[in-house]
């Protein structure tokens, strides 16, 4: 990869000029979504995390119980948005090596003071809702699935997020479809489906300025998602992180307390809408070029490249690497993270160990999944990373471990 050059972290669909100025598209954007989902009903948002702020906030109305369970290691957003809505998180660990939840720390966290369990589709991954389903039923739970990460996923058969009692997606910038910042909510009983819609007409009015803010942002994203322009705007910054030993904000962890809501103006719509028609089979190509690069990961050995649950069948923006030791993690980014090649971690740490949420989440014992954050690395199935440029990101790994005395 040239050195003016930069891979993005996640291969997101690119936007093009006819996005933006093109006809209309043939069906709006909620309907595309909602044929594609195979679901009756979509609810367009701000954002993910507004779009779990109104499921919250219509759960909490319709219920006395206050816990909302999420995982150890998952977007600090989702911490803030229960937050946000007055309720209790509680963090639970997850299964060594992985993002999924531990099932006996689940079963004992679950009670009948549990609204909600959160199911984490990560990184284009899907989660194990059997175990999930299966200890909400007992306690009467609801479970809302948080596929942010994971649109046009599918679990046996099923989209991700469109199995349990509420799911959300992301649109945000560097996922599958974006709006610059935008959310989808879907949910399986009529009833939940009206009162959410009924809660986003009450907290998420139409604001010009925070519109006019995201439409600019999006044409910005637009011309700038490219390999020659992205060092620009993605690596440069991300270097000066480094330097400067800034991990959280070098992944973009620094969130603030304050999420914006607002209802998604017309030209976003639009824009996404046009968009939306390639999503399909970009999704397919990235699995096709992803199959090869897992191969050629998993060859290595003393690494594990997260998969799927049988049955299942995740998309493919990045794959997510788990190292033997932390300190061939390190490495490796020490020799991979500057290049230009779409290597990067996706969160800095296990939640409570956030600075800006120990304090509410208090001590968790959540020993594995701080080793799963310890551990881990992404690595781009961008279509601009070149074979070479993968195979040579291989033979880095491989450098590591032999250097590390791990393989």
């Amino acid at each position: 990869m040239p050195e003016w050059m930069e891979v993005p972290p996640t291969a997101g669909l690119p936007l093009f000029w006819r996005d933006f100025i093109g006809r209309a598209a043939s069906v709006p954007l909620e309907e595309f979504l909602a044929r594609w989902l195979g679901v009756p009903w979509v609810r367009l948002e701000c954002s993910g995390t507004s779009a779990l702020v109104i499921a919250l906030t219509t759960l909490a109305r319709i219920s006395t119980r206050r816990k909302v369970i999420l995982p150890g290691y998952t977007c600090p957003l989702v911490a803030l948005a229960v937050l946000h809505c007055g309720l209790v998180p509680v963090v639970c660990d997850v299964a060594p090596g992985t993002f999924d939840y531990c099932p006996a720390t689940l079963n004992r966290l679950c009670d009948r003071d549990t609204l909600a369990v959160i199911a984490t589709h990560l990184g284009g991954r899907v989660a194990d809702l059997a175990t999930i389903s299966a200890v909400t039923q007992r306690q009467g739970a609801f479970v809302i699935e948080d596929a942010a990460q994971s649109l046009g996923a599918q679990w046996k058969g099923q989209r991700a997020g469109t199995v349990g009692d509420i799911g959300f997606f992301s649109l945000a910038a560097g996922k599958g479809l974006t709006l610059y910042e935008g959310g989808v909510l879907v949910a399986r009983d009529p009833e939940v489906r009206r009162a959410l819609q009924a809660t986003s007409e009450r907290i998420a009015p139409y604001r010009l300025l925070w519109e006019l803010r995201r439409s600019f942002e999006l044409i910005a994203y637009g011309i700038s998602y490219r390999p020659s322009l992205l060092r620009l705007v993605y690596g440069m910054p991300l270097r000066s992180a480094l330097r400067k030993g800034r991990l959280v904000a070098a992944v973009g962890d620094e969130f603030s307390a304050a999420i914006p809501i607002h209802r998604v103006g017309a030209f976003r719509r639009a824009v996404g809408a046009r968009a939306a028609v390639r999503l399909p089979a970009f999704i397919e190509d990235l699995s096709i070029q992803a199959d090869p690069r897992k191969k050629m990961l998993e060859s290595i050995e003393g690494i594990t490249v997260i998969g799927d649950p049988e049955g299942s069948q995740g998309t493919w923006p990045f794959f997510m690497v788990l190292m033997p030791s932390a300190r061939a993690r390190d490495l490796a980014l020490d020799r991979l993270w500057r290049a230009g090649l779409g290597v990067t971690r996706l969160f800095i740490h296990a939640l409570p160990d956030y600075q800006y949420l120990s304090r509410q989440l208090g001590d968790c014992e959540v020993n594995n999944a701080r080793d799963f954050a310890a551990r881990m690395l992404t690595i781009s199935n961008s279509s601009w990373l070149r074979e070479r440029d993968f195979e040579r990101i291989c033979a880095e790994l491989t450098g590591v471990l032999r250097d590390s005395g791990q393989h």
